[in-house]
């Protein structure tokens, strides 16, 4: 399990990263900052995240800093930009339907980028609890969200609800 930080805007950034930082050891969970190198160093954080936006190429030296990068894509330029950044996970999103999109890949598009690539893919984008079954259908190391796992108990402090949580699946 776990949370990516990407909280860009707000004031009280590392106060709330320290509150994150110190229940993601308490659990066990792996913390990611996004795009922020400095704060993952301050923090003693699992890596950083890349979203799909961010488009700079100077990822490559991390991996001797022992720092693992995630990142975001939804699609298959994106996917290509995100290897060339290093990214040994990427999120591929929207899976399913979305509020705050009209597009999203549905299983057949998902799967078609997933099995194309050399990359650990992970779903994220509209799973609930009512399609979660469905993810058994579609070719991944793991999925992401932030409704569903806001609901699991115990993951329910404010300090965690600007994050997306994620699991790596056992196979």
């Amino acid at each position: 399990m776990g949370i990516i930080y990407r909280n860009y805007n707000d004031r009280k950034r590392e106060n709330q990263l320290i509150k994150i930082s110190n229940a993601c050891k308490r659990r066990g969970y792996k913390l990611f900052v996004s795009n922020d190198v400095k704060l993952d160093y301050k923090f003693k954080a699992a890596g950083i995240y890349v979203p799909s936006y961010n488009k700079t190429s100077g990822f490559s030296n991390f991996e001797k800093k022992n720092i693992t990068i995630i990142g975001s894509a939804h699609n298959q330029g994106e996917i290509r930009r995100k290897i060339a950044q290093n990214c040994k996970k990427i999120f591929i999103s929207p899976v399913f339907q979305v509020k705050k999109s009209k597009k999203y890949l549905n299983i057949n598009k998902f799967n078609y980028l997933s099995i194309g690539n050399k990359v650990n893919v992970f779903a994220l984008g509209g799973i609930s609890e009512d399609n979660i079954s469905k993810l058994k259908m579609l070719f991944i190391n793991g999925y992401g969200g932030i409704s569903l796992f806001k609901k699991k108990a115990g993951l329910r402090e404010a300090d965690f609800l600007k994050n997306i949580f994620f699991n790596t699946l056992k196979r």
